[in-house]
């Protein structure tokens, strides 16, 4: 009997081993290579984002910290002159002079004024202003004059129209009567000192920064513009006006991602911000990532080239073996498989076990071929014979096609000539099967005078014509010299993975009674 010969999928033919190790090793390098990339991204990224931050919050304390210097000793300044002038403020010449000194001394203030009991103003530098005389109008002027303390007030536009805020301090005489104040001024636009202060750091990154007061108006900010600007408080800003510090990913009024940080100026409740960019924090690691991976792309073609390599030569003996595996029935397969060169360990465990089946189906074939399965008659399969066919085929998944074939009216010769007759019929019946049979046709003899004929790897057409001209030579053929039989034929095709060989049988008997039916002596296909 003959191994069964098909042809895989088209598919599986394409993907074959070497291309499966290929696509899989790719697809890890692959693999591998992106979650590199994209956790190198990722933690560089997150590391980046929170120095940044951390940067930017910093940056804001200290400019907080300084600028809350700045009006601490602007205040001590003040707080010295009120207390010069506290028993001269009859001496209007000693007054501008403090003034002027106090104005251009240490550079603390854009102004400098002198407000008398009476809330007029009796000495101010510089003289350009035209301040002197003047009766105070401005609420945030008139407020602080009333306060009587140190007050540093919110932004105001003066009636010179600069908007400023106003640093006051006020004068008392040794014996506790009030006498006015003494007041400093910071212009809040371009080229005013809290610019310089604010304005002037080593960042060359997109870093800026800008000052808010609780009233949510920018006291400072990169674009003089915006200076006077009413901002929504939201998020954040809400932590800076409560005078609390720290750092947030925010986005600003231009829709732009920022990463700030922000710190309260403690005197004046103000909130200092520093923000940067985040896209342009981003952009070094961006540039760098490409780098890395323009870099890094020689090495893995030479290692997807190792592979591609690797996959060739571990496959190739597999492929050999598998293509010589279909070919078990010539006669130079076994010398063919046992020429392969199997390197490794699986290979020629795989080798070894086909070699070994081969042998094992060697003698399986010819022990089922000898042994005592047969009928003693006619030499043909018996019934546990049959079954050895079946099995072997249900195993193999090979196709067949069967003749079910029986003697026409074979009681009337065993009751006409006697049964020594009958089996010498049989005999020659049997002797005309195997000189229409094929090396690897099975014949069987299933009881009496019913026989089976198995035919590995046969269409049912070419069966049809097997049994007919199997019938014709039955017809032809004179019987111990003394008479003609006839017998009738039911063939069927057995596809293993669609009919059970069981089924086949049955499906055979069947056609072979409808033959019984139509008239005998003759062959009929199973629907």
């Amino acid at each position: 009997m003959s191994t069964k010969r098909t042809r895989p999928p088209y598919f599986l033919q394409r993907l074959n081993l070497r291309l499966l190790i290929l696509s899989l090793a790719m697809l890890s390098v692959i693999i591998t290579l992106g979650n590199s990339f994209n956790a190198t991204y990722q933690v560089q990224r997150d590391l980046l984002i929170s120095n940044t931050l951390e940067a930017n919050r910093a940056y804001s304390a200290k400019l907080a910290k300084d600028t809350d210097n700045f009006f601490a000793v602007a205040q001590s300044q003040l707080q010295y002159s009120a207390e010069l002038i506290a028993s001269r403020m009859d001496d209007e010449t000693f007054l501008q002079t403090e003034a002027t000194r106090l104005h251009k001394q240490n550079a603390l203030f854009d102004s400098v004024f002198i407000v008398n009991v009476n809330a007029n103003i009796v000495a101010a530098s510089p003289s350009v202003l035209n301040l002197k005389g003047r009766q105070l109008s401005v609420p945030d002027a008139i407020a602080a004059f009333h306060a009587k303390k140190p007050v540093i007030s919110n932004p105001f536009t003066s009636p010179a129209g600069n908007y400023l805020v106003s640093i006051s301090h006020p004068i008392f005489t040794p014996d506790g009567h009030y006498q006015g104040y003494v007041a400093g001024t910071i212009y809040l636009q371009e080229n005013g000192i809290l610019g310089n202060l604010l304005g002037q750091h080593y960042y060359q990154d997109g870093t800026y920064v800008y000052v808010v007061d609780p009233s949510g108006t920018l006291l400072y900010h990169q674009d003089p513009s915006r200076i006077g600007e009413k901002v929504i408080i939201s998020g954040f800003l809400e932590a800076v006006i409560k005078q609390q510090s720290g750092q947030a990913e925010l986005t600003n009024s231009r829709g732009i991602d920022m990463l700030a940080g922000y710190a309260p100026i403690a005197r004046t409740g103000w909130g200092v911000v520093a923000q940067r960019p985040k896209a342009v924090t981003l952009t070094k690691l961006e540039e760098q990532i490409q780098v890395f991976s323009v870099k890094t792309l020689p090495l893995t073609l030479i290692t997807l080239v190792f592979i591609w390599i690797s996959a060739f030569l571990i496959a190739r003996p597999l492929k050999e073996l598998a293509n010589n595996a279909r070919i078990l029935d010539q006669k130079q397969a076994q010398e063919r498989i046992q020429s392969i060169r199997s390197w490794y360990f699986e290979s020629a465990l795989l080798k070894s076990a086909i070699l070994k089946g081969m042998s094992l189906l060697n003698e399986k074939i010819s022990r089922l071929q000898t042994d005592s399965h047969t009928d003693p008659m006619t030499g043909l399969y018996n019934r546990r014979g049959m079954q050895k066919v079946l099995d072997y085929y249900q195993n193999s998944q090979q196709n067949f096609a069967v003749i079910s074939l029986d003697i026409d009216h074979f009681k009337q010769i065993n009751d006409h000539y006697g049964h020594d007759v009958g089996d010498q019929v049989i005999k020659s019946l049997a002797a005309l099967m195997r000189n229409s049979s094929r090396k690897d046709d099975a014949l069987c003899r299933c009881g009496g005078e019913e026989f089976l004929i198995f035919l590995p790897d046969t269409e049912l057409d070419i069966a049809e014509r097997i049994a007919e001209r199997l019938r014709q030579k039955v017809a032809q053929y004179k019987m111990t010299n003394l008479f003609y039989i006839t017998i009738s034929l039911g063939v069927v095709q057995c596809q293993i993975d669609t009919i059970s060989p069981k089924d086949a049988l049955k499906m055979a008997d069947n056609a072979l009674y409808q033959a019984k039916r139509n008239g005998r002596n003759q062959v009929v296909k199973a629907a």
